[in-house]
């Protein structure tokens, strides 16, 4: 167990909290993701990348095993030269991990040693931040099985040519810090095969959208509920779409869900978990493919739903200093990138929608105890402002270590009920 090896290892502080970054392949899916353990005690939240804090904060924030942080998908996971060298490297999952060589690692014959040898025991390897063909990256590409291209650092002009040095070597290319759809569209054309960054969460507003006869349908229920209509008739407007009815109940049969026993009807599961419940699967079927089975490996779902449970979690640990409700918590966490889901404007989109004034305020103008906390929620994702994090953390009265604890009960949630849905 890992948790063993590293029990003598003490991290130089308890305040750190664990980010995770999306990977996507060319079908605009999950497979992996990049987890960095950022300070939120350092003015620029510096990454936790030392042997000793890297041993016990792995072994901290993955207090279940790896499956927890990410479900079945890979992590990517940070390593310099100590990281290589050391002896608890080996305790890491093999099959789940990809071990990121950082760009400050010098090639020297001993550590290019030591890569084979872990490569013999079943590790993957990839280069981070490669912007150019320097030395290092010549002699460890062999070893590899990803490179992770800049693509905000190459030189205009640089990045075809980069690319194609690549080519033939049978090594797959990562483009990282890939921030807007035509960043992405020049990615895919060059062949990367992956891709890291926020474009797929940028909100592309186009005028004159409407939002589409599906969305209108569940958007219509979510109405329902929220207004003084019975439960038969709340079950006859979902029977009209078949679909829905599918993707509905599979959800609420999820152990996610909380239902005790089988759910077999659109009745019953109004009947056993509630308005305030069903509410909340409906709203993750909005970041569904129109038309087809609800599926999780969405990265616009997987981050929506991440959102809606951390605000749920931090609201039920406010609750004593009477902050906001859970359920209205999840609410404004999974409506924050309806944007980015319907390429409309937020404004435009609450005025097709009612919603309760402090939600809309939070999602308008991030104010009230739910606007703070969803400001947190964005700052958690953003690993380079770990300090203002722990500052917007105290200031509404939960520490960086419950964020943690918050963190990873999310985490695993999400994963939980993209496997049942799978």
């Amino acid at each position: 167990m890992l948790t063993e090896v590293v029990s003598e290892v003490t991290l130089p502080t308890d305040d750190f909290f664990l980010a995770r970054q999306p990977i996507l392949g060319r079908n605009q899916r999950l497979v992996a993701y990049e987890l960095l353990f950022r300070s939120a005690d350092a003015p620029e939240a510096n990454v936790v990348d030392h042997a000793a804090a890297t041993a016990a904060v792995i072994s901290h924030a993955s207090q279940l095993g790896m499956q927890r942080v990410v479900g079945e998908r890979l992590a990517f996971v940070n390593v310099d030269d100590i990281v290589l060298m050391s002896d608890f490297v080996r305790f890491l999952p093999h099959d789940k991990v990809i071990l990121e060589i950082l760009e400050t690692v010098n090639a020297t014959p001993e550590l290019i040693a030591r890569v084979t040898e872990l490569k013999s025991f079943g590790f993957k390897f990839a280069l981070d931040d490669v912007v150019a063909q320097s030395e290092d990256v010549r002699r460890l590409t062999s070893l590899v099985d990803i490179i992770k291209i800049d693509v905000q650092a190459v030189q205009p002009g640089a990045l075809a040519p980069l690319v194609a040095s690549f080519h033939g070597l049978g090594k797959k290319l990562l483009a990282e810090k890939v921030e807007t759809v035509d960043e992405f569209d020049t990615c895919m054309a060059l062949g990367f095969e992956y891709f890291q960054g926020y474009y797929f969460a940028r909100p592309a507003i186009l005028s004159g959208k409407k939002i589409a006869p599906s969305e209108l349908v569940i958007l219509n229920l979510l109405q329902l509920l929220r207004s003084e209509a019975d439960n038969r008739e709340i079950a006859m407007s979902v029977k009209r779409d078949p679909l829905i009815s599918l993707n509905l109940l599979r959800l609420v049969n999820t152990p996610a869900a909380g239902a005790r026993r089988h759910i077999d009807s659109l009745s019953e599961a109004l009947v056993v978990l509630g308005r305030d419940q069903l509410q909340r699967w409906l709203q993750i079927l909005l970041y569904a493919t129109p038309g087809v089975q609800v599926e999780f490996n969405s990265p616009l779902l997987q981050m929506a739903t991440t959102r809606g449970k951390l605000m749920e979690l931090m609201a039920r640990r406010m609750q004593n200093m009477q902050g906001p409700c859970a359920e209205a918590g999840f609410t404004v966490g999974i409506m924050s990138l309806m944007d980015a889901l319907f390429s409309m404007s937020m404004a435009d989109i609450l005025d097709s929608v009612a919603v309760a004034p402090e939600v809309k305020a939070a999602l308008l103008e991030r104010e009230g105890h739910l606007g703070e906390m969803l400001r947190i929620v964005e700052l958690v994702e953003n690993p380079k402002r770990g300090a203002q994090l722990g500052k917007s953390l105290k200031a509404i009265g939960l520490s960086v270590k419950e964020m943690r604890e918050i963190e990873l009960e999310a985490f695993s949630w999400v994963n939980e009920m993209a496997q049942e849905v799978a």
